[in-house]
């Protein structure tokens, strides 16, 4: 029989146990943050019908969605965010209690040009508020994105922040229609990737006037695109656009919350070219970059009222974020480089003879109840190669037992950190280890 080839779908990834507990300790802070703020978990199917997903995330976004046939003949498609299938749940299950705090942490799948931190199935860290349109809710958000970003240890990071409804106002200065709107958000949200010269040819490109994008760059100039405007400099933009000024004094209120809550003036600022490329956005819209190392937005999100209300009868106003896993990972990474492991496991207890094992279990079964991730070596083989095993894995404690210690009630205990060895008595067995990990 031949040898199947192994091999991984392009944009797939596997991940190793090393990898994987920095995700999970990742997940771990993400999601005790979440609760801390009162947020509940949710769960949805990895595929939805066709018509659910389409015709929500704009031009480019309907490109990416993976569609299928399935065999009843059905046209389905792997969820494209956790966005759609939460307005979803929503329009189902009218009961639910609103206002209605919820998070997912569960992968998506876009049809993307797989590229160095861009993948095909990704894991979104997803939280939700539905039934509230106080800026309270949206702020609480900003909070929140604050709060996990700090407790990962990432210091050098900028929350941006602007609203839809300031650039629906600077839209208008400019002369640009209603119908053109849509799409000189999506360009407009392009500038700092592609620079002002590749705004100025995506419009052209796009039917935009040079009138039109003569104005629109007059207002994004160098000046603009410093991030430092302080909103009275927005508010007087704007003067006498209704939309703009209600705008604005959304996001005095979000900055008298975030000023309340402490958080750092230093971590967040208001960008007007910040317009996020996804249609549904209605208000308020927040994503946060990373200076080191570079791996594009680590968040994103932004106010939606409208998006319910394609399922359902009764809209609700709402607002979300969301966490890119992968792009954490890779800042977790790059922090950790020289401190990875390829274990959770916290002692090894070393296996020296067949006759001992039961005294061996009993020992390995002690520590577990006592809440320590404890691993058993399955042979009574060597020590050194059961000392190397521990090494490489990256096991910071063995426990050897022999008959020696059997019969002194006792067991060594040896830090493979810095190459102590101890005996130690079995009642101080547990309070000895808690206190070198």
């Amino acid at each position: 029989m031949s040898v199947i080839k192994p091999q991984i779908p392009k944009g797939f990834r596997d991940f190793l146990p090393a990898q994987n507990i920095i995700r999970q300790g990742i997940i771990d802070v993400v999601r005790t943050t979440f609760e801390t703020f009162g947020f509940e978990p949710l769960g949805t199917p990895c595929i939805e019908y066709a018509e659910t997903l389409e015709g929500k995330y704009g031009e480019e976004g309907e490109r990416l969605i993976y569609k299928f046939e399935d065999r009843g003949g059905r046209n389905v498609a792997l969820r494209y965010d956790l966005t759609i299938p939460l307005c979803r749940v929503i329009s189902l299950y009218p009961e639910i209690v609103k206002p209605f705090k919820c998070y997912q942490i569960a992968p998506v799948w876009r049809a993307d040009k797989p590229q160095k931190g861009r993948y095909r199935e990704f894991y979104q860290c997803d939280i939700d508020i539905i039934g509230s349109d106080s800026m309270m809710a949206d702020a609480e958000l900003i909070v929140i994105i604050y709060r996990v970003l700090s407790k990962l240890g990432f210091k050098d990071f900028t929350i941006r922040i602007n609203n839809r409804k300031l650039l629906n106002a600077l839209a208008i200065k400019a002369g640009i229609t209603d119908a053109e709107g849509a799409a000189f958000l999506r360009t407009l949200d392009k500038l700092d990737k592609i620079g002002t010269e590749g705004v100025r040819s995506e419009l052209t490109d796009k039917g935009f006037t040079n009138t039109a994008i003569d104005n629109v760059l007059g207002i994004f100039n160098s000046e603009w695109q410093e991030r430092t405007i302080p909103l009275d400099e927005i508010k007087e933009l704007i003067k006498g656009i209704a939309i703009g000024e209600q705008g604005v004094n959304e996001l005095l209120i979000i900055q008298k919350a975030l000023k309340a809550q402490t958080v750092p003036e230093d971590c967040y600022c208001f960008d007007l070219t910040l317009a996020r490329g996804l249609d549904y956005y209605t208000g308020p819209v927040f994503e946060t970059v990373i200076k080191t190392p570079k791996v594009g937005s680590i968040t994103g999100g932004g106010r939606y009222d409208n998006l319910i209300g394609l399922f359902s009868k009764t809209p609700f106003p709402a607002t979300g974020t969301s966490f890119g896993l992968e792009r954490l990972v890779a800042v977790a990474e790059e922090m950790e480089k020289d401190a990875r492991t390829n274990t959770r496991t916290q002692v090894l207890v070393a296996f020296f003879d067949e006759a001992l094992m039961d005294e061996t279990l009993k020992i390995a079964q002690m520590m577990r109840n006592e809440g320590l991730r404890t691993e058993v070596y399955f042979a009574a083989e060597k020590l050194k190669k059961q000392l190397s095993y521990a090494a490489q894995k990256g096991i910071p404690l063995v426990v050897l037992l022999g008959p020696d210690e059997i019969a002194g009630g006792t067991v060594m205990l040896r830090n493979m950190l810095i190459g102590r060895q101890d005996n130690v008595s079995r009642e101080d067995l547990v309070n000895k280890i808690r206190e070198q990990l």
